[in-house]
């Protein structure tokens, strides 16, 4: 296994990916203000907008950052695998070990076991869990990996602790989280600016971090790692393909995914006002000129 304190950790693929923010898991929050609101509660839902931008993911474009320091005999855990292509992509390169996938919500495992089982893949495996829980002894796998997970978890330094724990010693964690204060797009569209300022908005309300990309790090010390390794990579959506793809996710998200619900829960946005922002999402989609990029901030570390 490579020294990665040694190593620097490689870029992510740029290609599209759709933001595939994983599910969160149910705990109680410290953060939460709001009694009615059901702490852990995943900001995106699973609505198709969603999981058709989870379904996106592989393993280059969204964990290319660990990829150069797996062997094929390895064991590894996926926290918050959502519909598991990333996890079944990791069991292909993990060809003479195993891959699990863990998620909160069994809609979602039942997608990932049909799509392991359509590739053949014997050695990917899910199982329904806990993040600040995790189903499995101490020192259990090689690799523990979450991707999009941290950012929707009210205390995500306690879920690196129990990733550190089910790690075996000298073991890796790798987690990849975006960073929406980090996001940038073109032309300067009031709208997307007002639908990033309400994500913020309501995530915060949640007690969620939506700029965890940037936290990474300090949260991974925090959880009593070393041997850390950061990094930075990118998705971009500017061709004409991309961009309808990521603008038309969006315009569905704004108006019928939970974050349309929690939004009008919090009482920061209306009906009139999500569907002006999913129509911007629209018209940014049909700009010839229309680019957007979102930052991963990226952490290997030794557990």
């Amino acid at each position: 296994m490579s020294d990665l304190s040694a190593e620097p950790a490689p870029q992510g693929d740029p290609e599209p990916a759709g933001a595939d923010l994983n599910d969160a898991i149910e705990a109680p929050s410290t953060h939460h203000t709001v009694p009615s609101k059901e702490s852990e509660s995943y900001t995106h839902g699973h609505h198709e907008s969603v999981l058709r931008s989870h379904r996106s993911r592989t393993a280059q474009n969204s964990a290319g950052f660990l990829l150069p320091h797996l062997r094929d005999d390895m064991s590894l855990l996926d926290v918050g695998c959502g519909p598991g292509t990333v996890t079944a992509d990791l069991g292909r390169i993990l060809a003479g070990g195993e891959a699990v996938g863990v998620d909160a919500s069994p809609k979602v495992l039942e997608a990932a076991r049909e799509h392991a089982a359509a590739l053949g893949y014997g050695n990917v495996r899910f199982e329904q869990a806990n993040a600040y829980e995790l189903p499995f002894d101490d020192d259990s796998f090689d690799v523990v990996y979450a991707h999009q997970l941290l950012q929707h978890l009210s205390d995500p330094v306690a879920a690196l602790r129990e990733m550190k724990r089910v790690a075996k010693p000298g073991g890796m964690v790798a987690v990849r989280d975006a960073d929406y204060a980090g996001m940038a797009w073109y032309p300067e569209t009031p709208g997307l600016t007002e639908w990033n300022e309400l994500y913020h908005e309501v995530t915060h309300a949640y007690g969620f971090e939506p700029d965890a990309g940037r936290r990474l790090m300090s949260w991974v010390q925090e959880a009593g790692m070393d041997g850390i390794v950061p990094s930075a990579s990118s998705w971009c959506y500017a061709t004409p393909t991309d961009r309808q793809w990521w603008g038309e996710l969006w315009a569905e998200r704004c108006v019928e995914s939970n974050f349309a619900v929690q939004a009008k829960e919090s009482g920061l946005a209306d009906d009139v006002a999500l569907e002006q922002i999913a129509q911007d999402w629209q018209a940014w989609a049909q700009a010839p000129d229309g680019w957007f990029a979102i930052l991963h901030g990226e952490v290997l570390a030794r557990a």
